[in-house]
């Protein structure tokens, strides 16, 4: 295969998979060849086995940090920090993609970024949803409320009043409390509880402050 013949093959594809190229009568073992001598000339980015993006100046689809997140490990969702930072819930640049995934932790240091995979049980795999998340790119991505109750399941100590001030959480009339109840409640875990009722005396407070 010609290079030309995969940038026609990927070119609208933000990251692919091998197993795109392997159709018809071609030798897996040449094209898997070909796709190492690209990532080692540059044409190409390795994410992880398997799955590639193309670099630039080939690149017509630069690919959004979260779509490479869900790729990297199916059945998982972006969540926790990221999550808050990409719904203005936190001030801070988050130089890490975390995600949620019942699968083993794992992390994955790639050339278009670092990502984190956390475990939960498959009961806690819920509350997320298919986001776009810009240039005709779509993700999954927990709501508001559930990215920081994984947040809070995950982070030892995190249902105390001081944690969560020191998240410094801004814009909280995004967060809907009724909804953050219903996912600690569904979750079981007092925890979640303690927490979610510390949150929403931390946005009462905020909103007195406010006045």
């Amino acid at each position: 295969m010609e290079f030309t013949r995969l940038v026609e093959i990927v070119s609208d594809e933000p990251v692919f998979e091998t197993g795109l190229l392997l159709a018809g009568t071609v030798d897996p073992n040449e094209i898997r060849k070909q796709l190492s001598r690209w990532t080692q000339s540059g044409r190409l980015y390795q994410l992880r086995r398997g799955l590639y993006t193309l670099a630039p100046p080939y690149q017509k689809v630069k690919p959004h940090p979260f779509v490479i997140a869900n790729r990297l490990v199916r059945n998982s969702y972006v969540s926790c920090q990221s999550a808050l930072a990409y719904y203005g819930l936190i001030p801070e640049y988050v130089p890490v993609t975390t995600s949620i995934t019942t699968a083993r932790p794992a992390r994955w240091d790639t050339p278009l970024g670092s990502f984190e995979f956390r475990h939960v049980k498959v009961e806690l795999l819920r509350g997320y949803r298919m986001t776009d998340v810009g240039r005709d790119q779509q993700a999954f991505v927990a709501t508001p409320e559930k990215a920081l109750l994984d947040l809070i399941y995950l982070q030892p100590g995190s249902d105390s009043p001081n944690y969560l001030r020191e998240l410094r959480l801004q814009n909280l009339d995004r967060l809907e409390m009724d909804e953050l109840r219903r996912q600690a409640d569904l979750a079981g875990s007092p925890k979640l509880r303690r927490a979610t009722n510390a949150m929403i005396e931390l946005a009462r407070s905020e909103e007195y402050t406010a006045l």
